[in-house]
């Protein structure tokens, strides 16, 4: 289903112009307008999810190996030497459209890493009490 207010099914769906590199009956795949790096792409499902908790098995089992073959033919065509495919999920995450998409970000050598994580440390009983917790919310979850 679309969403008549939504930018990215007005873009999946051909309404609105992108540059387009790749499109199927379930897919449109652009270029970002404003690129993290040459050849920044998002992958558009032509129907309406919020975010990859709303989105269809059907789907979600297209959209990796979507992923993986335009990241591949980034690195054939464009010389990158590796690909970030970035999905977020809520506000908190970076997520500012509400239509599930996911970019392909093509890395260069010598190039910007995609984020600058410095890993934390976490002692065996934080790890276990928080996996407790997530286990739980697994068997409520609807």
């Amino acid at each position: 289903m679309k969403d008549e207010n939504c930018i990215f099914c007005k873009i999946a769906n051909g309404e609105i112009p992108s540059t387009t590199l790749y499109e199927d009956e379930m897919f449109r795949v652009i270029l970002d307008l404003g690129p993290a790096s040459r050849g920044h792409a998002l992958i558009l499902p032509k129907e309406h999810f919020k975010d990859v908790c709303e989105l269809d098995e059907k789907t979600a089992a297209k959209v990796l190996p979507l992923g993986a073959k335009i990241g591949a033919a980034m690195k054939k065509s464009l010389g990158c030497t590796g690909f970030n495919l970035v999905q977020n999920n809520g506000t908190s995450a970076g997520q500012t459209v509400f239509h599930f998409h996911m970019h392909i970000i093509p890395r260069y050598e010598n190039g910007p890493a995609m984020v600058d994580w410095t890993p934390g440390k976490a002692e065996p009983e934080e790890l276990a009490a928080t996996a407790q917790l997530i286990q739980e919310g697994l068997q409520t979850r609807k």
